[in-house]
């Protein structure tokens, strides 16, 4: 499984091992503004690392209301189901993520500048292992 979190300047990617246990950051992918590119990016990296499902993290408020950063993720899900052929596309709630991506980063000894560059994949392996967990429940 891929598990994927959008951001504004930086896609994170995560990848599971095999049996579906353990989610592993894998990389970022920078935006590049054309919507249609980036697709592809996450489509050709859940591709290469045969996934058989995307999960995409959902941004919700702490109340569980969706603002426009859950909007945009409904919208790039679909846009990508539309294009991932026989890969599954799912949404999972990410609340939290990055933030808990960058204290982890920070724990373990990361300067700001360096985790600014992992802290999307860091995000997307939460995401994707919250959706692991919640899977294997």
């Amino acid at each position: 499984m891929l598990g994927v979190d959008l951001g504004e300047r930086r896609i994170g990617l995560a990848l599971s091992d095999p049996s579906g246990t353990l989610a592993s950051p894998l990389r970022t992918i920078e935006v590049t503004g054309d919507p249609d590119r980036d697709r592809l990016a996450v489509l050709t990296a859940a591709r290469e690392a045969e996934a058989q499902v995307i999960v995409v993290g959902l941004p919700r408020s702490l109340s569980g209301r969706e603002g426009p950063a859950a909007r945009r993720a409904r919208v790039e899900a679909s846009a990508l189901a539309e294009v991932a052929g026989e890969i599954k596309v799912e949404l999972h709630d990410e609340r939290f993520t990055t933030r808990e991506a960058d204290r982890a980063l920070a724990d373990a000894g990361k300067r700001r500048r360096e985790r600014r560059a992992h802290v999307d994949a860091a995000a997307a392996a939460i995401i994707l292992q919250s959706y692991l967990d919640a899977k294997g429940k």
